[in-house]
């Protein structure tokens, strides 16, 4: 089985930049696009396969754990667990909070939604925010959004290439102005905003807030630092995220690697950082350079890397 590419889906945001089609060396002429959707299985989202026609979800029905792995099938059926991005943010996107599956499931959603976030070369003056940096309560919370404070409560982040967050569900959090990054999160577009600056949208009308549904799902929980800490290295993979949604590894290579996937149970997501290179899954020779996504098939043994390029490697272990 060979390896895939996806044709990307571009979203115009309000708050979107333009560095996603340069990135990925598009021939595009579209403004404000804050996000590429890479690999998706989201129902009207859905990436469709270069070269071969058929939806990322359309290949999973096909395919079944040939392409996902045994245990991911057995666990998720024809949905594909995973969705990819690129997010390009001109402005500060909203602050908001995704809930668990469980509380996902009593709100009436299919899932929750956890995901991480790892910087690529944003702007000078780029930063985040991510979770509490003190404690409030559900009451305290709903007062703070009424009288535009909410901020004052979150731990704010300037960040740099590499920089890494794990954003579990219940985690506040907000991407903000200047930053270009990639994320991996559950296949799940449920998102609570809960406070957008009083924007107005393109009619003149404020975005809808979620006050209720948010204070619900938030995780009050205050950590001394929420940046995931790891060492650089060069020329082997670096764990960076281990959860049971996806396990998460950075890969800085300029010099030839070949990864052993042949004891591994799932597909494998190549997420192109920075740089180009040549992949060749169990003999299959393909470009592989930044800005383009490859969904290697679970039946893969082997993936050989050669040129000077750096990627996310992520899985999910059922």
């Amino acid at each position: 089985m060979k390896a895939f590419k996806f044709q990307p889906l571009l979203k115009q945001t309000l708050w979107g930049g333009d560095r996603i089609i340069p990135f990925k060396h598009l021939d595009a002429k579209m403004d404000n696009v804050g996000e590429s959707w890479e690999i998706s299985g989201v129902k009207d989202n859905e990436t469709i396969a270069v070269g071969d026609g058929r939806s990322l979800n359309q290949l999973v029905n096909d395919m079944k754990e040939k392409l996902v792995g045994k245990a991911n099938y057995e666990r998720f059926g024809t949905e594909f667990p995973l969705l990819i991005k690129f997010i390009d943010a001109r402005q500060d996107l909203s602050i908001q909070v995704h809930p668990t599956d469980e509380i996902a499931h009593r709100q009436g959603k299919s899932r929750g939604k956890t995901e991480m976030w790892f910087v690529m070369d944003s702007a000078p003056e780029a930063k985040l925010y991510n979770g509490l940096k003190m404690q409030i309560t559900p009451e305290q919370y709903k007062v703070m959004v009424a009288n535009d404070t909410i901020c004052d409560a979150l731990a704010q982040y300037p960040v740099k290439e590499g920089d890494c967050f794990f954003i579990p569900a219940g985690r506040i959090h907000a991407i903000g102005a200047g930053c270009f990054l990639a994320e991996i999160q559950q296949t799940s577009d449920v998102t609570y905003r809960i406070y957008d600056f009083k924007r107005k949208d393109k009619d003149g009308n404020y975005r809808q807030l979620h006050t209720q549904e948010a204070s619900e799902s938030i995780d009050y929980t205050v950590l001394p630092d929420y940046r995931t800490r790891y060492e650089a290295r060069k020329n082997e993979g670096e764990l960076l995220v281990e959860c049971p949604y996806f396990n998460t590894a950075v890969y800085d290579l300029d010099e030839p690697m070949t990864i052993d996937y042949s004891e591994l149970d799932s597909f494998v997501i190549l997420i192109g950082m920075k740089g180009e290179g040549t992949l060749t899954v169990d003999g299959e020779n393909m470009p592989f350079r930044e800005g383009e996504t490859v969904l290697v098939p679970a039946t893969a043994n082997e993936v050989r890397s050669e040129g000077t390029i750096k990627f996310l490697e992520t899985y999910v272990l059922s």
